[in-house]
C-alpha cells in the first residue's frame, strides 16, 4: 500500500507552499487523496513523483500551461519543443543583456571622460547617449529586432523584487469555512451574496493555510446585519484588518513571491513584517489571523481558461517601523 503524506509534510519536504499544491491540484497536474480516518488532502506516491517533475520544470522557468501539455502526451516531442524554445529564449536574453552592458560601459567612458562644470561636456553626454539608443534601435541578434522598449523589458525581468504596494484592510465582519471545510463554501456566499444590501466591491473572499491544522481556510467579507442564522452554520469571525504589503503572483508561485515581499518590507526604512520571530502556535485567535498571510484570486475563471493560469494576489502582513 502506498505510504501518504499529509499536505504539511509535503510542503516542508519540497519548501512549497500549500497554495501552489492546491493550485497545482487545480489545474489538473496532481491529485491528492483523502484517507478513511484523515479530513485533510494527503498525496500518494505517484503524485510526490509528479510534483518533482513539475518542481524540476518550474525551475527552468517552463510555464504552467507547457507542463500541462507535456504531462498529456505520452511522447518526448513536445518536451524537447518546450525545452528547444527555453533555449532560444535563453540566447536572447543573454545577447539583450550582453548589449545593455555594453550601453552601461559606454556611459561609464563618457561620464569619465566629461566636465560635469562644462554645459558643452554634458550636452556632449546627452547627444553620445542619444547616439547609443538609435545604435541600439538597429542592432539585430538572429533576426530577432533589439531596440530600447525591449531591453527595457528585458531589464525589468530581471529584477528581483516584485511591484509591491501598501494596502489597509479595514475591521469587518468574515464568514469562514474553518479548516478543511471549503468545498462548498462558495456556494453559501453565492447565495449570501443574492441578499447583499452593501457594494459589491472586490475584494471580498481571501484564503489561507491554516499551519494550526494543515489544510485551507476561506474568507468571506459580510455586512454587519449577517448573524450566525444568516452564516450557514459557518463560523463569524470579527476580523481587525491592518496593514499588508501587497504583490501578484503568476503560476502558483505564491511562495517565491511571499519571500520577496518579506524582502522588500526588510529594505524598507517605513515598514516591518508583523510576523517576524513570532511563534505562530502561542497566538490566540485574533492574534493568529492578524499575523496570517492572506491570497485573493483576481483572474476570472473565463480569463484563466484562456490564459491557463489565474494571478493571485498576496497579502503580507506589516506595521509601521517602531523605529
Amino acid at each position: 500500500m502506498n505510504e501518504l503524506i499529509k499536505v504539511r509534510d509535503m510542503s516542508l519536504k519540497y519548501g512549497i507552499s500549500a497554495r501552489a499544491l492546491k493550485y497545482y491540484e487545480d489545474m489538473g497536474l496532481i491529485n491528492s487523496t483523502r484517507s478513511d480516518d484523515y479530513a485533510y488532502r494527503m498525496y500518494d506516491e505517484e503524485a510526490i513523483k509528479r510534483l518533482e517533475q513539475i518542481l524540476i520544470l518550474r525551475k527552468l522557468n517552463i510555464s504552467i500551461k507547457d507542463i500541462q501539455r507535456i504531462f498529456n502526451t505520452s511522447g518526448s516531442e513536445v518536451v524537447l519543443e518546450v525545452l528547444g524554445k527555453k533555449v532560444d529564449d535563453i540566447d536572447e536574453e543573454g545577447s539583450l543583456l550582453h548589449e545593455l552592458k555594453e550601453i552601461v560601459l559606454e556611459f561609464i567612458k563618457q561620464i569619465n571622460q566629461a566636465d560635469f562644470s562644462k554645459d558643452s561636456d554634458v550636452k556632449l553626454l546627452y547627444e553620445k547617449a542619444k547616439e547609443i539608443e538609435n545604435q541600439i534601435a538597429n542592432v539585430d541578434y538572429n533576426g530577432n529586432p533589439a531596440n530600447i522598449n525591449r531591453l527595457i523589458e528585458v531589464s525589468g525581468k530581471l529584477e528581483k523584487l516584485p511591484d509591491v504596494r501598501i494596502v489597509e484592510l479595514p475591521a469587518c465582519k468574515m464568514v469562514s469555512s474553518g479548516s478543511g471545510k471549503t468545498e462548498g463554501f462558495d456556494k453559501w456566499f453565492c447565495e449570501y451574496d443574492k441578499k447583499r444590501v452593501g457594494i459589491r466591491t472586490s475584494p471580498l473572499d481571501f484564503m489561507f493555510f491554516d499551519l494550526r491544522h494543515g489544510d485551507y481556510v476561506w474568507w468571506y467579507a459580510v455586512e454587519n446585519w449577517v448573524t450566525e442564522k444568516d452564516s450557514g452554520g459557518y463560523e463569524i469571525v470579527d476580523f481587525e484588518g491592518g496593514l499588508y504589503a501587497s504583490a501578484m503572483t503568476k503560476d502558483g508561485d505564491t511562495e517565491g513571491v511571499y519571500w520577496k515581499i518579506l524582502e522588500w518590507v526588510e529594505q524598507s526604512e517605513h515598514f516591518e513584517a508583523v510576523g517576524k520571530n513570532v511563534n505562530l502556535g502561542e497566538l490566540d485567535d485574533k492574534e493568529y489571523y492578524r499575523h496570517t498571510t492572506f491570497c485573493h484570486i483576481l483572474t476570472p475563471p473565463q480569463v484563466k481558461k484562456v490564459w491557463g493560469y489565474e494571478r493571485l494576489e498576496l497579502l503580507v502582513p506589516i506595521k509601521v517601523h517602531s523605529k
